[in-house]
């Protein structure tokens, strides 16, 4: 009979362990691809059950605001380029960065080379595609440090086209460069039969206004509560575990993330080749942020011009309270 209570106390202390896994929602700046690798990857890999975490993973998509999703309860965590959620923060919702796993920049514009283009002061009097939904502040800043008006074509305008999702203004001609990511867009233009000798490319990271992208932001309002700090500690350092197994295993991340594409748009070929650029994107990151990197930023989105990204230096905008914690 003791044998018998010991092995039933034992099952409800097993089950009880079961049910104290704390939930998280994560929400993704896209769709699911190689460049949340790292999330799948913890998931798929039981780093965040180690963690004692039930996360479920939110892929986002052309109709979807990550700062919406989490201002509305949505979500506890989101994925989101800093111009982004500094832009928000200062319009009142207070995201804050309780981690950065992407070091470096992956945003370029990539250009015809027979329109002539060979150096930033050439973009002017051109038509150039730009994403919008929060990604035009980069490219904005970068346009007011070359002095290049974005009213309009000009000897010193630019006609800016609102791009979508896609690479087609670039291939049909409409426009003479469009934005691309190094991991994504940059090898849809390859694969539609356009020759690397055909492009030229300026990488945000080579010009000096690159802004960090991909960091993990939370609701200020929720960092006083210990319960979910906890729960943001665990996330982060599991997270970060599956981003430096993805580094190191860049094909069997690719192969997870085809795993977790319940749309089943995207390709083998596509997804290992997206995780071999997005490896080179993490490398050097352990998950804090670096302030360096973050004054860069600000300073890059206060230098707009007429219409800077955000008009203040922003305050509490960040913490290493989580990744210290996380990382110790």
């Amino acid at each position: 009979m003791k044998h018998i209570l010991t092995a039933a106390a034992l099952a409800l202390g097993a089950a009880g362990a079961a049910q104290a896994a704390d939930d998280v929602k994560l929400q993704l700046k896209w769709v699911t691809q190689a460049q949340f690798a790292g999330y799948y990857v913890a998931l798929d890999k039981g780093f965040y059950e180690e963690e004692d975490l039930n996360v479920t993973i939110l892929p986002g998509g052309p109709d979807i605001a990550p700062t919406q999703v989490i201002a509305g309860g949505g979500a506890d965590v989101t994925v989101e380029w800093m111009p982004a959620a500094l832009a928000a923060r200062e319009k009142g919702l207070p995201l804050v960065n309780i981690a950065q796993p992407f070091k470096s920049s992956g945003m370029m514009l990539t250009c015809w080379k027979d329109t002539g283009i060979s150096e930033p002061a050439d973009l002017a009097n051109r038509t150039l595609g730009v994403w919008f939904f929060g990604n035009e502040f980069p490219f904005m800043s970068w346009m007011s440090k070359l002095g290049i008006s974005t009213e309009g074509k000009g000897e010193m305008g630019v006609e800016v086209l609102k791009q979508g999702f896609n690479v087609d203004p670039l291939l049909q001609r409409q426009a003479d460069c469009i934005s691309t990511m190094t991991y994504n867009e940059y090898w849809q233009v390859i694969d539609a039969g356009v020759s690397p000798d055909e492009l030229v490319t300026f990488k945000y990271e080579d010009q000096g206004v690159a802004t960090l992208e991909d960091g993990l932001y939370v609701l200020e309002e929720n960092l006083s509560d210990e319960a979910f700090t906890d729960k943001m500690e665990r996330f982060v350092r599991a997270s970060m575990k599956g981003w430096k197994y993805a580094e190191s295993n860049p094909d069997e991340a690719a192969e997870i993330v085809l795993d977790n594409d319940a749309s089943g748009a995207q390709t083998e070929m596509h997804q290992k080749r997206m995780m071999s650029e997005v490896a080179k994107l993490t490398a050097g990151s352990n998950g804090a942020l670096d302030v360096a990197d973050y004054e860069r930023t600000v300073e890059t989105l206060l230098t707009g011009g007429s219409a800077p990204v955000i008009t203040k230096t922003p305050e509490g905008a960040w913490t290493h309270a989580i990744t210290d914690a996380a990382l110790k």
